[in-house]
């Protein structure tokens, strides 16, 4: 079932060209409202396309902001506005609009950059246990059931296996911080372009709620109104989304009925991949 929701996600990223700098896409199936992540991944595989079309060699992503302004209809396609800003001779600009039922649901600025050589710098990644060392979150959840996990959520089949390095279900290790480890479950063509798609779409993956992490305790989670506001993230180096990744979630501050999260992505070798910043709605409910 999980290589199945891995396909599916491969198709709903191959998006139909309606017209000039205009993208049709399909969404997963599922109930409830869109996942932020495949809006985020089809905005930015709408981006690329034209960039690919402008230019020659490669430039791929280095950065993209995106801002979540209505919830998304999982019943009706995403139509992809896409604004060439410029083109310069290293980057090339993009805005993007997504847009459900005539009104914008989701708007986005993307850069691309013509691979330069220069000087190099990283964080170090955290000793954490290797992915082999670790159970799937999936195995995890359905032995233990839903009472004893997270939520429901927890018991779903996903396109991306996860390994958490504090299993779910056992008690609180760190208040703050939630390393976890990903991989995309098939096996992926050497296209740096759907890669960077995958790991926009991973992004999203559990990331607003990281700001929950400190008040587990004191407050239910359905008591918690959450939603995506704002999204950015930062591609350093090339990777495989079809390799482990080590996806390490932390927030810094919660003020004002929002949370402040930021990840860091880490492949096997310890190489810091990319980066993401997100702020998120955490109402609590009367």
């Amino acid at each position: 079932m999980s290589d199945e929701k891995a396909t599916e996600l491969l198709d709903v990223l191959d998006l139909e060209r309606i017209e000039r700098n205009l993208y049709r896409g399909q969404n997963e199936s599922r109930q409830g409202r869109l996942f932020g992540g495949q809006v985020l991944a089809q905005a930015l595989a709408a981006a690329d396309k034209t960039v690919r079309e402008e230019s020659e060699p490669l430039r791929p992503c280095h950065s993209l902001h995106g801002y979540f302004l209505r919830p998304g209809r999982h019943d009706l396609p995403v139509l992809y506005k896409v604004e060439r800003i410029r083109d310069g001779r290293s980057f090339s600009t993009r805005r993007i609009v997504a847009i459900q039922n005539g009104e914008a649901i989701f708007s986005m600025d993307a850069s691309f950059q013509l691979e330069e050589a220069g000087l190099h710098h990283q964080d170090e990644m955290p000793a954490y246990p290797d992915p082999d060392e670790l159970e799937d979150d999936l195995d995890v959840a359905q032995r233990r059931g839903e009472t004893k996990v997270a939520s429901g959520w927890s018991l779903r089949s996903r396109p991306f296996e996860h390994r958490s390095v504090y299993p779910i279900g056992e008690e609180v290790r760190d208040d703050f911080r939630n390393p976890i480890w990903i991989r995309f479950r098939k096996q992926l063509p050497d296209n740096p372009s759907l890669h960077q798609y995958l790991l926009a779409y991973a992004s999203d993956m559990g990331f607003v709620s990281t700001s929950m992490l400190p008040h587990r305790e004191s407050v239910g989670r359905d008591r918690i109104q959450m939603a995506s506001l704002d999204h950015a993230l930062w591609f350093h180096q090339s990777f495989k989304a079809d390799d482990w990744i080590l996806y390490i979630k932390e927030t810094t501050t919660a003020a004002h009925a929002r949370g402040y999260n930021r990840g860091l992505f880490f492949d096997r070798e310890g190489k810091l991949i990319a980066s993401a910043l997100q702020e998120g709605l955490m109402r609590v409910r009367e």
